[in-house]
């Protein structure tokens, strides 16, 4: 009985203390939740870290602080920013990329080839106004006087008609000229052979010609040597020009387009310098080269004309009778 007191006296104060374990529990649940709902959400992604609240014997919850809006860090540069020029590298570039600008800032040596380029250029354009002059005249004359040989009848009106025209074909009818004198004062008072002075006449004739050609090909030659060199001195002046460049590049230590484009540009003249030059002469000199083939081919037609006549006068044996005239005049 006494047993029974004791345990119906206990049982108020073990539900006192159910209950209060109980509600320190529910408290405990609770606080988390209560917290969530006061603290205010942040106005950026990243949101503050929630504590842990620690156990106590009254919930009372302690509101956290409002986080500060967080400022956006800008966004790397992948390539990196661009190191800074040298003053001297900045002083340096030329501002004036126009062809007489890269010219004065071009390296002493680049400037030595675009003198000499131009100066080719204007060689080659000069030779060719006197070349033009002097072929239009030569033909015109050859031309004239192989109408005044076809025209005459005898020796002595071919060469009177060919001095009066000033014709091409005066030095191919002295020439021939001179031998038939010759072979007249050699025979003596013997007949002259018609086919021995045909022979040497045609022999004198081809030289003339020859020395009529080599002399209308004077300043081709120099044509065809600007129009073969003047690309690869402008390819020297190229590699030149590229080598300062990468000088440039590697004194600045920077790959910028504004260190870089003055040498390149400045190379590219002189390549663009030596085409200039090289072009036309190469053009007027297959130019010229098919036109003096067809002086010589003029020159061939006079020379064709003078043996004709040589050849009539032989066989009606007019140098004979000039021969017997000058002895009967000795």
């Amino acid at each position: 009985m006494s047993v029974t007191r004791e345990l119906t006296a206990a049982k108020p104060a073990v539900a006192r203390r159910f209950a209060w374990v109980a509600s320190l529990f529910v408290a405990l649940l609770i606080q988390p939740l209560t917290t969530q709902a006061q603290t205010p959400a942040a106005p950026t992604a990243t949101t503050a870290p929630t504590t842990t609240p620690t156990p106590a014997a009254t919930a009372v919850t302690t509101p956290a602080p409002t986080a500060e809006p967080a400022i956006a860090a800008p966004a790397p540069n992948v390539t990196g920013p661009a190191p800074a020029t040298s003053p001297a590298a900045a002083l340096t570039l030329p501002r004036d990329l126009s062809p007489w600008g890269m010219f004065m800032a071009a390296d002493i040596v680049v400037k030595a080839v675009m003198i000499g380029l131009a100066f080719a250029s204007v060689l080659t354009w000069t030779i060719w106004l006197a070349k033009l002059l002097e072929l239009m005249r030569a033909s015109a004359r050859l031309h004239r006087g192989i109408a005044a040989i076809a025209a005459a009848r005898t020796w002595d009106a071919a060469k009177t008609g060919a001095d009066a025209n000033a014709g091409g074909v005066a030095p191919l009818l002295r020439e021939a000229d001179n031998e038939l004198q010759l072979s007249l004062e050699t025979a003596g008072p013997h007949a002259i052979s018609p086919d021995g002075v045909k022979e040497r006449i045609a022999s004198r004739l081809e030289r003339a010609e020859a020395a009529a050609g080599r002399a209308m090909m004077r300043g081709t030659s120099i044509l065809a040597t600007i129009g073969a060199t003047a690309p690869f001195v402008g390819l020297f002046g190229t590699v030149w020009g590229i080598m300062n460049a990468f000088i440039g590049i590697s004194k600045a230590h920077t790959t910028n387009l504004a260190v870089v484009a003055p040498g390149i540009a400045e190379a590219l003249l002189a390549t663009a310098l030596g085409l200039i030059a090289a072009i036309p002469a190469v053009v007027m000199y297959n130019f010229f080269s098919r036109w003096i083939a067809g002086y010589r081919a003029l020159n061939a037609d006079a020379t064709a004309s003078i043996m004709r006549l040589v050849s009539r006068e032989l066989e009606r044996g007019a140098f004979d009778r000039r021969r017997h005239a000058g002895v009967a005049a000795e």
